[in-house]
């Protein structure tokens, strides 16, 4: 059966029911019908402080890691252990949905439920934030229009418009056309998941800070060079209004009937990757487990998570887990996919160069790991023990994960070794500290985690780099964009590139998220659908909707 099939077929619980598992009665819940609500924090009084499992993989492949998969199976697998344990996830973009990423609910036995309302219009908080990053960008032109009474230079103005849809197409577009009155500029979309508003939203720790964040957003500069904030505008009030219901994190169920907070989206690649700070504390205060997932690899997702999200949040994971599947091994060896399926052990050796690239990365920030393989039926014992071996070298153990068939019983074994690992006490180790200068946090990050000998500054970066490091801002972190597919700036270099030049092209300030993003590569914040999108799969017959996964 396909996925949906599988989650149409199996019978959800009241969300009621799955809320009593946390302690939370009915009156506390905000109810989207029978399978869906949302949790306000507020009423929530402080009674545990469970344990954090981060969920990362390494560099993603095609074929896919399974990463949502094993931390749905892995909380699934925490339950039937009969430990107090549940999921913070992010909530998934339209634009991989109909794109060719697919949706992000897991899959197999280990999903999380209602899969087709999680991976559409869910509760409406993606909406919500698309029309408060417009409504602000609306509010610059509409003071332009106006006069101009803050002396804004269009051509510096750093907020854009966004659309939680692959659209190419609005990657460069022309404004202000339609009036001689308008200020006629040039205007660059975003995807939503890459907004600077959804990393504020995930990033606030309350109603009030996701205010301030807010205020401190930079929209551009005077023509003499001062910075104008969005509380210049007046706008903050009618943007915290948009998102006053979409700031409490949704409370849905896996398949088999174990709670999950679903809220906010943030991609890993062009953002820092991790679902919301407030769904993550909740989830902390309400079980003694709780397993989240960092996007893409872990030198973007995990990464972020570390150096961003528990900096910004006083966070620190008690285990990390790092996914790999034996075809993300051979394809990182360069075998062609008609014989990916074929034992080969020469092959598990060579890809696994990038496997341990990403187990010594992660041994830097001194959190304990244990290597999940994604296991399939085609996988043979001989692979999978040339795989161990490569592991106990490094001194990380490896479990399988059979929960795409089996689901929480198929991952039990991982949550055993994650049990086991997290009881040692962890103090996380940072790959930089917030005093070094921005060049220097750009530096340890390429030398350290993208393994690069040099890095070449295009002259937009040199010269922002230089107003940044004048500035208060200079000691915000840093949030790397670039290629998911590649531990440097170049998709086509698989396994573990060394000695090659890293391109640093643009570097843009976020100041309501509080952090400095840079560019790497050719990296889009508005990508584009492929030529066989899954737009194309896609129907509703008989109100049931079909070809989504």
């Amino acid at each position: 059966m396909t996925d949906i099939e599988i989650a149409h077929k199996t019978p959800m619980k009241n969300i009621t029911e799955i809320a009593t598992k946390l302690d939370i009665p009915k009156e506390d819940l905000e109810l989207y019908g029978n399978y869906k609500a949302k949790i306000n924090p507020n009423k929530i009084k402080k009674t545990k402080n469970g344990k954090l499992i981060l969920v990362t993989a390494i560099s993603p492949t095609p074929y896919g890691e399974g990463k949502t998969t094993v931390s749905i199976g892995l909380n699934d697998a925490l339950c039937t252990l009969e430990k107090n344990s549940i999921l913070a996830l992010r909530e998934p973009s339209l634009g991989p949905v109909f794109g060719l990423k697919g949706g992000a609910t897991g899959g197999g036995y280990s999903q999380i439920v209602p899969m087709e309302d999680i991976n559409l219009h869910f509760t409406g908080d993606f909406h919500a934030i698309t029309a408060a990053n417009n409504l602000l960008c609306a509010a610059i032109d509409n003071h332009l229009y106006f006069g101009n009474e803050l002396n804004i230079d269009p051509e510096t103005i750093t907020c854009r418009r966004c659309l939680d849809m692959n659209d190419r197409a609005l990657r460069t577009i022309q404004i202000g056309l339609s009036m001689e009155k308008e200020t006629k500029r040039e205007e660059h979309f975003n995807i939503t998941a890459a907004s600077e508003m959804m990393t504020i939203f995930c990033l606030s720790s309350s109603l009030d800070d996701l205010r301030k964040k807010i205020d401190q957003i930079v929209i551009g500069y005077t023509y003499d060079g001062k910075s104008i904030f969005a509380r210049d505008l007046n706008i903050t009030g009618s943007i915290i209004t948009l998102l006053k219901e979409a700031i409490k994190p949704n409370l849905v169920q896996t398949l088999e009937g174990n709670p999950a907070l679903v809220h906010g989206g943030p991609f890993a690649n062009i953002a820092h990757g991790c679902n919301s700070l407030i769904a993550t504390k909740l989830a902390l205060n309400l079980a003694d487990y709780v397993v989240t997932e960092a996007g893409f690899g872990s030198d973007l997702g995990a990464e972020k998570f570390l150096d961003i999200k528990c900096r910004m949040g006083d966070l620190c994971p008690s285990v990390i887990v790092l996914v790999t599947t034996l075809k993300s091994l051979k394809y990182n060896a360069g075998i062609p996919k008609e014989e990916i399926l074929k034992e080969n052990i020469e092959a598990i050796k060579k890809g696994a160069e990038n496997l341990k690239a990403h187990i010594e990365n992660l041994q830097t920030f001194k959190i304990p790991i244990v290597v999940c393989l994604n296991r399939y039926n085609e996988d043979t014992d001989l692979e999978i023990k040339t795989v161990k071996e490569i592991c106990a070298k490094l001194n990380v153990p490896l479990e399988e994960s059979r929960a795409y068939k089996e689901g929480g019983l198929g991952a039990t074994s991982l949550a055993q070794t994650v049990i086991s690992l997290s009881q040692t006490k962890n103090q996380l180790q940072y790959q930089y500290e917030l005093e070094d200068s921005l060049t220097k946090k750009i530096e340890k990050l390429a030398f350290n985690i993208y393994h690069a000998k040099t890095i070449v500054y295009s002259e937009k970066a040199k010269k922002k780099i230089q107003q940044l490091s004048n500035s208060k801002y200079q000691t915000y972190p840093i949030c790397v964009a670039k290629t998911q597919y590649s531990l440097s700036d170049d998709p086509k270099k698989l396994g573990d590139p060394r000695g090659y030049e890293l391109h640093v092209q643009d570097v843009t300030l976020y100041a309501g998220a509080g952090f400095i993003t840079v560019l790497l590569g050719d990296i889009m914040t508005m990508p584009g659908f492929p030529k066989k999108p899954n737009y194309e799969q896609i129907d509703l017959n008989h109100e049931t909707i079909t070809g989504l996964f």
